[in-house]
């Protein structure tokens, strides 16, 4: 969330290989959450969408809307457990440094694509100093380069 929740963005993380997403939302209605992360989702290849975990904000009241049009269960956290969620809680401490709280988060997703493509691209000490990009293959699941570098939301381009 943004200042004074008036902005917010959806944090997106592959568990394995902590490769991650940063997508704009139009507003924290449940609809609109709902819309862009199908989208997302159906741009990507089928074994990154395996499920999805999300914790017990109202932004995802449409869970069943997600779960028919992308084929993926979602999953909800028990209220106030973040433990139940750490990839998703550390990646969201490295937006933090892009996007500190109190400020407004940009809607701009070609910008918030650029942060995720920092962030997909710093080392990783769990994998091996390897980076999230490098790290997750989606043909072979195989720490080899990948060519998911930048990977742009098909509707932005």
């Amino acid at each position: 969330m943004g200042k004074n929740g008036a902005s917010c963005a959806a944090t997106l993380v592959e568990r394995m290989s902590g490769f991650t997403g940063l997508l704009a939302l139009p507003s924290k209605h449940a609809e609109h959450a709902a819309d862009t992360v199908i989208k997302y989702f159906n741009a990507l290849p089928e074994m990154m969408r395996a499920s999805l975990a999300w914790d017990q904000a109202s932004e995802m009241a449409h869970y069943a809307k997600v779960t028919l049009a992308t084929a993926m269960p979602v999953y909800f956290a028990d209220p106030h457990s973040p433990w139940q969620r750490p990839s998703n809680e550390n990646t969201n401490r490295l937006y933090r440094e892009y996007l500190p709280k109190g400020t407004k988060i940009p809607d701009h997703q070609p910008y918030l694509t650029a942060i995720a493509g920092e962030i997909n691209n710093r080392p990783r000490r769990r994998l091996g100093y390897l980076t999230p990009t490098e790290a997750f293959h989606p043909a072979t699941g195989r720490r080899t380069p990948c060519c998911f570098h930048a990977l742009t939301p098909p509707w932005t381009t």
